[in-house]
């Protein structure tokens, strides 16, 4: 996405939030994000604005689904690769059929907290472990801070690189593989060093868990309706992104 095409898009959300604030919308009574946003807009003790509000408009219609999509994109690859995996994945998903009391339902919220080894740090964590599917994330210092000798000025932007850490063999073994299972007794939470697929800290991914609802939906009905294979004549994965990594100025 250019910058033009951003300011474009960001000028149609914009539109859209003076649209309803006026009440000629067009809409009907149907009640949606954009109105929850503007209802959070006015309360006083919220730390939102109409700005931050845009933002993320535009983070969960763009950037949120670039993000998503390249992470399932690599989530069959690995998957095609270790059939041990796949046969867990499927055998979670389909006892989700059999516990079904009502046969052709959707997906309730129960069912989904239920997908232990698909999304409670097993195989997407592990996915976006290994793909590192942002490349960079990006910090200001807000004070001065000294680390291994060196100052790093107050008002400078650092850049933490989540794969010097998700493929250092010191804090995972064997990092270049793809093992769900050694997420398995370990907890994990937003500040961890460790782990940094999501961001972390009180900057932590504002889609988290959104997405992983997306992937764990996605991947329930692959494995329960469909028979597939990833068919490549290579094992390197190379990932092109747009808005999370633009491809140019």
């Amino acid at each position: 996405m250019t910058f033009n095409e951003l300011k474009k898009a960001m000028k149609v959300i914009h539109d859209i939030f003076e649209k309803k604030r006026s009440g000629n919308d067009g809409a009907t009574n149907d009640y949606d994000f954009a109105d929850h946003l503007l209802e959070q807009i006015k309360k006083e003790d919220t730390f939102l604005n109409e700005e931050i509000a845009r933002d993320l408009v535009f983070l969960f219609l763009f950037a949120a689904h670039e993000t998503t999509s390249t992470a399932l994109t690599v989530a069959l690859r690995y998957l095609d690769g270790h059939p041990r995996v796949m046969a867990e994945l499927k055998r979670e998903h389909e006892n989700i059929l059999k516990m079904r009391e009502t046969e052709g339902s959707s997906i309730s919220w129960k069912e989904y907290k239920s997908m232990t080894f698909t999304h409670t740090w097993y195989v997407i964590n592990e996915t976006v472990r290994l793909a590192n599917i942002a490349p960079g994330i990006l910090r200001k210092v807000v004070k001065e801070v000294e680390v291994k000798g060196y100052t790093i000025p107050a008002g400078w932007t650092v850049m933490v690189c989540p794969s010097s850490v998700h493929l250092d063999p010191n804090v995972y073994e064997n990092p270049h593989e793809f093992d769900p299972w050694r997420w398995e007794g370990k907890e994990l939470h937003a500040g961890s060093k460790n782990f940094m697929a999501f961001a972390g800290g009180t900057r932590l991914c504002v889609g988290a868990d959104y997405a992983k609802v997306q992937m764990s939906i996605f991947l329930h009905y692959l494995v329960t309706k469909y028979t597939w294979r990833v068919e490549l004549q290579t094992n390197r994965v190379e990932l092109s992104f747009g808005l999370i990594e633009p491809s140019s100025a």
